[in-house]
């Protein structure tokens, strides 16, 4: 993995970048799609997508030096996501969490994006641990998570909903 001009870094086929104030669009298509919110169980889905960039992406980046970073197509630098990490500071551990358009979908980009994300964490930040949570039905999340190089680590609930944790360390 290697820094991009574009944006923080790059993998083979994806570039990751900060998101800003004037991707509320990209928010908005993002998080109206059902099929992409099937499993997300998110309070914030139903805010305004201005004010999830300014209450809980983009402080994320002043306050941690990492957050959700928006993912691009390096060949046409299309948007087709997001993907990164958080602080969650009610369990005080660092969660990786994605969402992509649904035209995306089956690709192999969730998986090439979660490994970015992961290494970059674990190597350039320095992170000890990398925590993530899949809906008990989302399957095609498993995968993503497994291929990634995360290990399996037990079913619990979050937010009134059965998710399988899985972790990465080190």
């Amino acid at each position: 993995m290697k820094k991009d001009k574009l944006g923080i870094f790059e993998s083979e086929r994806l570039y990751f970048r900060e998101f800003t104030v004037d991707d509320s669009e990209l928010i908005r298509e993002l998080n109206s799609d059902p099929a992409v919110t099937r499993y997300v169980n998110d309070s914030t889905i139903s805010w305004q997508p201005i004010e999830v960039l300014q209450r809980i992406i983009i402080p994320q980046y002043r306050l941690y030096h990492y957050g959700r970073w928006a993912v691009h197509l390096r060949h046409n630098n299309n948007f087709i996501g997001w993907c990164g990490l958080k602080f969650r500071p009610e369990h005080l551990y660092v969660d990786l969490g994605y969402r992509y358009l649904q035209k995306y979908w089956g690709n192999g980009y969730a998986t090439e994006a979660a490994t970015a994300c992961l290494q970059y964490g674990l190597h350039n930040l320095q992170l000890p641990k990398i925590v993530a949570m899949a809906h008990l039905e989302n399957q095609a999340s498993w995968k993503v998570l497994e291929k990634a190089g995360m290990s399996f680590k037990g079913e619990s609930m979050l937010y009134d909903s059965p998710v399988r944790t899985y972790e990465i360390l080190a």
